[in-house]
């Protein structure tokens, strides 16, 4: 089973969305939750301190009546849970709850513990230290604040009731406040946040989808089909990306390496075929070179006594002629056949090329063909064999002697160091050789087939066994002959053709 990229992605970035939400949900949560509680703390330390004000006259009148009725009726506000006082004591003198007058209250429960640390209480504790937060069985959670109540001057001068000067604390103020809407806000707070972090993963995960799909899946399904149409042996496909991205840097790999792959499957081909060729050619010469010898033994002795035979001497000479032409056609057929290793040494190109010149002069015509020359002279040495290398050129240069018409044209050589290996190390450097005419070109539908053994343009001129024996000597030196011509125009032959050992 395949797992798609995008799914991956999309699982990936889910992953880390989800964190990221869940820890800034949590974090920011936490702080709208202390945020509340702490304006819950102060509005319920206000409401001490207003309760203290409210009952001070009446407490220090010792009317417990009108204070009950004052705490009664502050308790009734909404979110209020309970309103108590202690004394010094620990017992409940005053509540909202009638069942917890007189009650003693548990010193070492959580709600006296802060003011009673070490069985000491303290005189004074700040608003966060004053306040607790817990939860009954079955009900809310509660904050309830302490605000004792200190002995003043008219506490203990009072002619009703006097206290020890001694004492400083008298008794405490004691508010519990429902959280109930505290939760709740905090509730949907949380069911907020999760419903956002759902819809921002399905977006970014939407997202991802639809920009992996059109900037990854799409081209790679079209390099994926590209490849397939390779397999199945189609290398002339071309994938047309213009990105300039990686997926396009892929691209364009994968045409060079195509166009590679068909030359390189050219020449195997080109090569299985030169040696089948050679195989057929070396047995075909062999069979017949004797009986074509004997032929011309014979008709060569006729013609010689048939001198004053006009009537046998001029088919005696078509004999003779079409016999020679024959035994050409079988030595070539030879030579092909019988195409010897290259005795590579370092040769110099330019003695190369006049030692190919002044052989084909002879037969170029200097008033019809204008042969020029042009050689770099600081070009390294070839690793080659010189005279295979000669055979090559005097070929391409008596080819494009006869492609040039009665009219004449230019017939240019030249030598010079591979554009493409300028910036390469020597050892892979390599000299580009061309044979360039402008005569009346070569046919395109003929261009892939003029290296194949006996195809040829010349008619009854050529055998068609010259350019393939050029290409497999070029391919025994590890080098590359290519052809580019347009009919009317010229043909140009470029051969490549490494400078060190290979």
């Amino acid at each position: 089973m395949v797992t798609r990229i995008s799914y991956k992605l999309i699982v990936a970035v889910g992953s880390v969305a989800f964190v990221i939400i869940g820890i800034f949900s949590f974090v920011t949560l936490r702080a709208s939750q202390k945020q509340l509680i702490s304006e819950l703390r102060l509005s319920a330390n206000q409401l001490s301190e207003t309760v203290k004000s409210s009952t001070r006259y009446d407490m220090l009148l010792n009317q417990r009546e009108s204070v009950h009725r004052i705490i009664t009726t502050i308790g009734k506000q909404e979110g209020i849970q309970k309103v108590r006082i202690f004394n010094k004591e620990g017992a409940i003198i005053v509540s909202t709850d009638p069942a917890d007058v007189g009650r003693m209250v548990d010193k070492k429960a959580e709600a006296c513990y802060a003011c009673h640390a070490a069985n000491q209480p303290l005189e004074k504790l700040d608003i966060p230290d004053r306040t607790r937060i817990f939860r009954p069985a079955g009900g809310d959670r509660i904050l309830s604040i302490i605000n004792p109540v200190y002995n003043e001057q008219s506490c203990w001068q009072s002619d009703c009731h006097a206290h020890d000067p001694g004492k400083k604390v008298l008794g405490v103020v004691d508010i519990s406040m429902s959280l109930r809407d505290v939760d709740r806000e905090t509730q949907a707070g949380q069911n907020r946040l999760l419903l956002f972090g759902v819809v921002a993963i399905a977006s970014v995960s939407l997202m991802i989808y639809l920009l992996v799909n059109q900037i990854v899946l799409k081209p790679v399904h079209e390099i994926v089909a590209a490849t397939r149409k390779v397999a199945a042996g189609d290398l002339n496909y071309k994938i047309a990306f213009n990105k300039r991205d990686e997926i396009g840097q892929l691209a364009s790999s994968f045409n060079e390496m195509t166009q590679k792959l068909s030359e390189a499957q050219r020449q195997v081909y080109q090569s299985q075929k030169l040696a089948a060729v050679g195989q057929l050619a070396a047995g075909v010469a062999h069979e017949i070179n004797n009986p074509l010898t004997g032929v011309l033994s014979y008709s060569s002795f006729l013609l010689k006594r048939a001198q004053d035979k006009p009537e046998f001497k001029e088919d005696l000479e078509v004999i003779v002629r079409e016999t020679k032409r024959c035994r050409g056609i079988v030595q070539g057929l030879l030579d092909f056949a019988r195409q010897s290793p290259p005795e590579k040494h370092e040769s110099d190109i330019g003695e190369i090329f006049e030692r190919a010149i002044r052989i084909v002069q002879t037969q170029i015509d200097p008033l019809r063909v204008e042969l020029k020359k042009d050689v770099r002279a600081d070009l390294p040495k070839i690793y080659a064999d010189a005279n295979q290398i000669q055979q090559v050129l005097v070929n391409l240069l008596l080819n494009a002697n006869d492609a040039m018409d009665e009219n004449g044209g230019t017939l240019m050589l030249t030598a010079q160091l591979a554009e493409d290996d300028a910036t390469a190390p020597a050892q892979h450097e390599k000299i580009e050789i061309r044979v360039c005419d402008t005569g009346c070109g070569i046919a395109r539908e003929n261009l892939p087939k003029i290296f194949d053994p006996f195809f040829s343009t010349k008619g009854p001129k050529g055998t068609g066994l010259g350019l393939a024996v050029a290409w497999g000597i070029v391919e025994k030196h590890n080098g590359r002959i290519e052809v580019e011509s347009e009919v009317g125009k010229g043909t140009t032959f470029r051969i490549l053709l490494p400078t060190g050992r290979s």
